[in-house]
């Protein structure tokens, strides 16, 4: 690979005093669910309950799941299922970004690549038509995002993916350093690609609160606190149901469905046949205090669009509501054997790191202190982009392999799999059905311990190259070959 050269971030680390400043006051906590405060709580299953449709897990995607069904189908009786409670994990905790790509394109031909995108941009448009119809606080915006490219070599990339936007008709604009830097004054700035459509701004904690008000307004029933351990498919003894067995403060009960869907992102799925299909990848966020009109006027970014740079590492920014930046990514933490834990969401290390970048990024902010820090896990696939799976005939619907893209991919995954139970009954099948995204199931990731060796030595891989030009070097190049990656 020869000699490895610095990254911005590296040539321009800010004063030790500056950082230990800005953290002095951090709380450990989710910014996100600390200003939505307080939701009403909801009870735990104490009975046993048959339902038409059973969901299991009450992120983003169970609570769409959930309530489209209702919608579909009033007359539904639509059971939701959590262990905690609603939207407590990845979903409340994103930086907050909707977009519009749905599933990885590697492996498809060129018109799957053109469907997928104008799904992509229907479903955002219809995320955005449910949120005003429902009248879901969440503080969304259709702001758009810009891909900065902080490294020389980047400006290539945007310049590769403007000219190809351009011959699809696309509105995507480049803006050179100059350009750029004049709208968002931050000096790491070489390029930028303004994406206008393809980004929508959410308030992640609020949206999933939001949901669950409007589920139980259309009659779906949630309860929380209450732990899925097992599932039994149709067969002697069920009844022809197939049978969810729970656990909660209120004792064990039976949750008999006609049909079931599987949300339950990073945590073990129930279908064991799928357990190494995903690995949960721990990612850290911070926030800094609501900026003062004269801070904001010294950065500028008065589009408020979604930032997100190039690199392999890559860090996705935004603005919130009252003016604060929540800054998140480059670390990418891979428990080894996928054990999730509480101890994992405390990175120190990870938090100064980042807040060491965010001011890189734009120094006009020393003085400024951060007021949160925290954690994601998300459930990474082989291949980028949500798998579809079943069993059972079809009847129990496994969605899982988001990769901490889930807030818009959710709402798309919700109509595939009640499509699916569409075409169970007898009805067509639908374009969402068809596509090879959907059908193809991604290879599992090997037994440990040559998961997490591999995991490290694609982490190695990708700093590498955001070290040496992005030059990818022989593994990252075998696995772009077989279409298999990570988005770290």
């Amino acid at each position: 690979m020869g000699h490895l050269r610095q990254t911005v971030f590296e040539r321009n680390v800010p004063a030790r005093s500056v950082v230990d400043h800005a953290l002095s006051t951090t709380r450990q906590a989710v910014f996100w669910q600390d200003d939505l405060g307080d939701s009403p709580a909801l009870p735990a299953l104490s009975a046993p309950v048959r339902a038409d449709v059973a969901v299991v897990g009450a992120g983003f995607a169970g609570l769409w799941t959930a309530l489209r069904a209702r919608q579909r189908d009033p007359g539904a009786r639509v059971v939701l299922i959590e262990g905690r409670t609603a939207g407590w994990s990845a979903s409340g905790r994103g930086v907050g970004f909707c977009g519009t790509r749905l599933a990885h394109g590697g492996g498809a031909d060129a018109e799957e690549r053109a469907a997928l995108a104008r799904l992509g941009h229907e479903n955002l448009a219809a995320m955005g038509a449910a949120v005003a119809e429902l009248g879901l606080d969440c503080q969304w915006e259709r702001a758009g995002v810009v891909d900065l490219a902080v490294e020389p070599h980047q400006i290539d990339w945007l310049q590769d993916a403007a000219a190809a936007a351009a011959r699809a008709g696309v509105p995507h604009t480049l803006l050179d350093r100059a350009k750029l830097r004049a709208e968002i004054a931050s000096p790491t700035y070489e390029a930028g690609l303004v994406r206008p459509d393809d980004v929508a701004l959410v308030h992640p904690a609020r949206l999933a609160a939001g949901l669950v008000r409007a589920a139980g307004e259309l009659g779906v029933e949630i309860f929380e606190h209450t732990r899925v351990t097992r599932l039994t498919p149709p067969g002697r003894g069920t009844g022809g149901d197939v049978v969810l067995h729970t656990t909660s403060p209120a004792g064990e009960a039976e949750v008999r469905a006609d049909r079931v869907v599987l949300t339950t992102g990073a945590f073990p799925p129930l279908l064991r046949r799928y357990r190494r299909h995903t690995v949960p990848v721990y990612g850290y966020a911070v926030a800094t205090e609501p900026l003062s009109a004269d801070l904001l006027g010294a950065v500028g970014w008065r589009g408020r669009q979604g930032l997100t740079d190039l690199a392999n590492q890559a860090h996705r920014y935004r603005l919130t509501s009252d003016d604060r930046i929540v800054f998140g990514g480059y670390d990418a933490v891979h428990p080894y054997g996928g054990r999730l834990h509480r101890a994992h969401e405390n990175r120190p290390g990870s938090s100064r790191r980042l807040a060491e970048h965010l001011l890189t990024t734009f120094p006009q902010l020393e003085g400024v202190r951060l007021s949160h820090r925290w954690a994601v896990v998300a459930d990474t696939p082989t291949r980028p982009g949500p798998f579809f799976a079943q069993t059972a005939g079809g009847r129990v619907q496994h969605v899982a392999g988001f990769g901490g893209a889930g807030a818009a991919a959710a709402h798309f995954a919700a109509h595939v799999v009640l499509d699916r139970f569409g075409v169970l009954d007898g009805g067509p099948q639908t374009e969402r059905t068809t596509l090879g995204a959907v059908r193809r199931v991604p290879a599992p990731y090997p037994p440990e311990p040559v998961a997490s060796a591999g995991l490290r030595a694609v982490g190695r891989a990708l700093d590498r190259a955001d070290h040496h030009h992005g030059r990818r070097g022989a593994l990252l190049r075998s696995l772009d070959a077989l279409g298999l990656g990570r988005d770290l």
